[in-house]
Protein backbone atom coordinates (compact mmCIF):
# COMPACT_ATOMS: atom_id res chain seq x y z
CA UNK A 1 0.00 0.00 0.00
CA UNK A 2 1.15 3.48 -0.77
CA UNK A 3 1.64 6.16 1.85
CA UNK A 4 -1.02 8.36 0.17
CA UNK A 5 -3.57 5.51 0.35
CA UNK A 6 -2.85 4.96 4.04
CA UNK A 7 -3.18 8.68 4.79
CA UNK A 8 -6.46 8.90 2.87
CA UNK A 9 -7.78 5.82 4.67
CA UNK A 10 -6.84 7.30 8.05
CA UNK A 11 -8.59 10.57 7.21
CA UNK A 12 -11.73 8.70 6.15
CA UNK A 13 -11.72 6.68 9.36
CA UNK A 14 -11.31 9.85 11.42
CA UNK A 15 -14.29 11.47 9.68
CA UNK A 16 -16.42 8.37 10.19
CA UNK A 17 -15.38 8.07 13.83
CA UNK A 18 -16.55 11.58 14.64
CA UNK A 19 -19.91 11.03 12.96
CA UNK A 20 -19.34 13.50 10.16
CA UNK A 21 -21.70 12.51 7.36
CA UNK A 22 -22.18 14.45 4.19
CA UNK A 23 -25.73 15.29 3.23
CA UNK A 24 -26.43 15.37 -0.48
CA UNK A 25 -27.18 18.89 -1.69
CA UNK A 26 -25.70 20.82 1.24
CA UNK A 27 -23.71 23.87 0.20
CA UNK A 28 -21.08 25.22 2.58
CA UNK A 29 -19.70 28.71 3.04
CA UNK A 30 -17.01 30.32 5.21
CA UNK A 31 -17.85 33.17 7.57
CA UNK A 32 -16.18 34.50 10.70
CA UNK A 33 -18.41 35.31 13.66
CA UNK A 34 -18.71 38.32 15.92
CA UNK A 35 -19.38 41.04 13.34
CA UNK A 36 -22.20 43.09 14.91
CA UNK A 37 -23.69 45.95 12.89
CA UNK A 38 -26.79 48.09 12.87
CA UNK A 39 -29.29 48.65 10.08
CA UNK A 40 -30.32 46.61 7.10
CA UNK A 41 -27.55 44.41 5.68
CA UNK A 42 -27.01 42.70 2.33
CA UNK A 43 -26.19 38.99 2.25
CA UNK A 44 -24.66 36.82 -0.46
CA UNK A 45 -27.04 33.89 0.11
CA UNK A 46 -30.83 33.76 0.28
CA UNK A 47 -31.59 33.12 3.10
CA UNK A 48 -28.27 34.14 4.63
CA UNK A 49 -25.99 31.61 6.33
CA UNK A 50 -23.51 33.88 8.08
CA UNK A 51 -21.76 37.20 8.07
CA UNK A 52 -22.39 40.52 9.75
CA UNK A 53 -25.54 40.66 11.85
CA UNK A 54 -27.47 42.61 14.45
CA UNK A 55 -26.21 42.53 18.04
CA UNK A 56 -29.58 41.05 19.14
CA UNK A 57 -30.31 37.47 18.15
CA UNK A 58 -33.75 36.22 17.12
CA UNK A 59 -35.48 34.19 19.81
CA UNK A 60 -35.72 30.62 18.57
CA UNK A 61 -39.20 29.37 17.80
CA UNK A 62 -41.92 29.09 15.17
CA UNK A 63 -43.02 32.28 13.44
CA UNK A 64 -45.97 32.92 11.12
CA UNK A 65 -44.38 36.02 9.57
CA UNK A 66 -40.95 36.63 7.97
CA UNK A 67 -37.99 37.43 10.21
CA UNK A 68 -35.31 40.07 9.81
CA UNK A 69 -32.19 38.45 8.36
CA UNK A 70 -29.93 40.41 10.67
CA UNK A 71 -31.41 38.91 13.86
CA UNK A 72 -31.81 35.38 12.46
CA UNK A 73 -28.17 35.28 11.36
CA UNK A 74 -27.11 36.06 14.93
CA UNK A 75 -29.12 33.00 16.06
CA UNK A 76 -27.27 30.91 13.48
CA UNK A 77 -24.02 32.11 15.04
CA UNK A 78 -25.31 30.67 18.35
CA UNK A 79 -25.95 27.27 16.74
CA UNK A 80 -29.54 27.58 15.56
CA UNK A 81 -30.90 26.12 12.34
CA UNK A 82 -33.30 28.38 10.43
CA UNK A 83 -35.86 26.58 8.32
CA UNK A 84 -37.60 28.86 5.87
CA UNK A 85 -40.39 28.17 3.41
CA UNK A 86 -42.20 29.96 0.63
CA UNK A 87 -45.19 31.89 1.99
CA UNK A 88 -47.50 30.02 -0.40
CA UNK A 89 -46.38 26.55 0.78
CA UNK A 90 -49.48 24.49 1.48
CA UNK A 91 -50.64 24.14 5.08
CA UNK A 92 -49.93 20.39 5.23
CA UNK A 93 -46.26 20.98 4.41
CA UNK A 94 -45.98 23.88 6.88
CA UNK A 95 -47.48 21.60 9.54
CA UNK A 96 -44.90 18.96 8.62
CA UNK A 97 -42.11 21.52 9.16
CA UNK A 98 -43.62 22.54 12.51
CA UNK A 99 -43.59 18.90 13.60
CA UNK A 100 -39.98 18.56 12.42
CA UNK A 101 -38.78 21.39 14.71
CA UNK A 102 -41.10 20.55 17.60
CA UNK A 103 -39.14 20.07 20.84
CA UNK A 104 -35.92 21.46 19.40
CA UNK A 105 -34.59 24.47 21.29
CA UNK A 106 -32.20 25.87 18.68
CA UNK A 107 -34.42 26.23 15.63
CA UNK A 108 -36.21 29.01 13.83
CA UNK A 109 -39.10 28.38 11.43
CA UNK A 110 -40.58 31.14 9.30
CA UNK A 111 -41.87 32.01 5.85
CA UNK A 112 -39.37 33.68 3.53
CA UNK A 113 -40.08 35.63 0.35
CA UNK A 114 -38.06 34.92 -2.78
CA UNK A 115 -36.85 31.35 -2.13
CA UNK A 116 -35.77 29.52 -5.28
CA UNK A 117 -36.94 26.21 -3.75
CA UNK A 118 -40.00 25.63 -1.53
CA UNK A 119 -37.96 24.96 1.65
CA UNK A 120 -34.47 25.93 2.82
CA UNK A 121 -32.57 24.86 5.93
CA UNK A 122 -29.77 27.21 6.93
CA UNK A 123 -27.09 27.00 9.60
CA UNK A 124 -23.93 29.03 10.10
CA UNK A 125 -21.95 28.29 6.94
CA UNK A 126 -24.28 25.63 5.52
CA UNK A 127 -27.52 25.45 3.56
CA UNK A 128 -29.82 22.84 2.05
CA UNK A 129 -32.68 23.71 -0.32
CA UNK A 130 -35.36 21.11 -1.06
CA UNK A 131 -38.61 20.72 -3.00
CA UNK A 132 -40.70 19.32 -0.16
CA UNK A 133 -41.12 19.50 3.61
CA UNK A 134 -41.06 15.70 3.58
CA UNK A 135 -37.49 15.51 2.30
CA UNK A 136 -35.59 13.28 4.74
CA UNK A 137 -32.45 15.37 4.36
CA UNK A 138 -34.07 18.13 6.44
CA UNK A 139 -33.95 16.00 9.59
CA UNK A 140 -30.38 14.95 8.81
CA UNK A 141 -29.46 18.64 8.40
CA UNK A 142 -31.06 19.50 11.75
CA UNK A 143 -29.30 16.62 13.46
CA UNK A 144 -25.93 17.66 12.07
CA UNK A 145 -26.07 21.46 12.31
CA UNK A 146 -28.30 22.32 15.30
CA UNK A 147 -25.67 23.21 17.90
CA UNK A 148 -23.11 21.96 15.37
CA UNK A 149 -19.41 22.63 15.19
CA UNK A 150 -19.73 25.24 12.41
CA UNK A 151 -21.42 27.72 14.78
CA UNK A 152 -18.85 30.19 16.15
CA UNK A 153 -20.79 30.73 19.41
CA UNK A 154 -22.66 27.46 19.78
CA UNK A 155 -24.36 27.16 23.11
CA UNK A 156 -24.96 30.89 23.45
CA UNK A 157 -28.57 31.79 24.18
CA UNK A 158 -31.37 31.40 21.66
CA UNK A 159 -33.95 33.18 23.80
CA UNK A 160 -34.34 36.41 25.75
CA UNK A 161 -33.49 38.82 22.93
CA UNK A 162 -35.47 39.82 19.81
CA UNK A 163 -38.89 38.26 19.25
CA UNK A 164 -40.50 40.52 16.64
CA UNK A 165 -41.15 39.82 12.95
CA UNK A 166 -41.18 41.95 9.82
Amino acid sequence: MTRAFLLASSALLALTACGSKTIDGVQTFKYDGGDHRTGSLIYAETPPVGGAHNASWQNCGVYERPLYNEHAVHSLEHGAVWITYRPDLDKAQVDQLKKLVEGRTYTLLSPYEGLDKPVAASAWGAQLKVDSAGDERLKAFLDKYEQGVTAPERGASCSGAYGETQ
